[in-house]
């Protein structure tokens, strides 16, 4: 029993970080951080034009999408604590890995190689930010 457990967690922890690079290169192809022709909008807002969604039609996106955050929630609830672990150790590997990668650069290229890392944990912590909000209660 505690063998599938352990399996569980280390599917759901691929699963996350598979979805993680997954956003990211979302992110990155849809231009994130640069001016678009819709401007600022989420990618939601953005798919909502794009597909030309009547009120009716956003409202029902809005509600699944929420309904799904809620399920999604719900599934990881029993292993938070342990995801909140493997999140602090990864940080330690991620800071680590950092630094190391770090002394290979001159140090023009540290300063940058500092910018895009704070760039993207500025993303990372907005994303957890609206994670945390919960369902229903994202900022618009």
């Amino acid at each position: 029993m505690q063998r599938s457990k352990w399996y569980a967690l280390v599917f759901l922890l691929g699963a996350f970080i598979a979805g993680a690079a997954l956003g990211y290169a979302a992110e990155r192809a849809m231009g994130h951080g640069r001016p678009s022709r819709h401007g600022s909008r989420s990618p939601m807002d953005r798919m909502s034009m794009d597909l030309e969604l009547t009120p009716p039609q956003r409202a029902a996106f809005d509600t699944i999408l929420e309904n799904r955050e809620k399920q999604m929630r719900e599934l990881f609830a029993p292993i938070q604590p342990q995801m909140d672990s493997l999140m602090k150790i990864g940080k330690v590997i991620g800071d680590s890995t950092h630094e190391q990668l770090k002394r290979v650069l001159t140090p023009d290229q540290q300063v940058k190689f500092d910018r895009i890392r704070a760039e993207s944990r500025k993303r990372g912590d907005s994303a957890r930010k609206r994670w945390d909000m919960g369902p229903g209660k994202r900022k618009p």
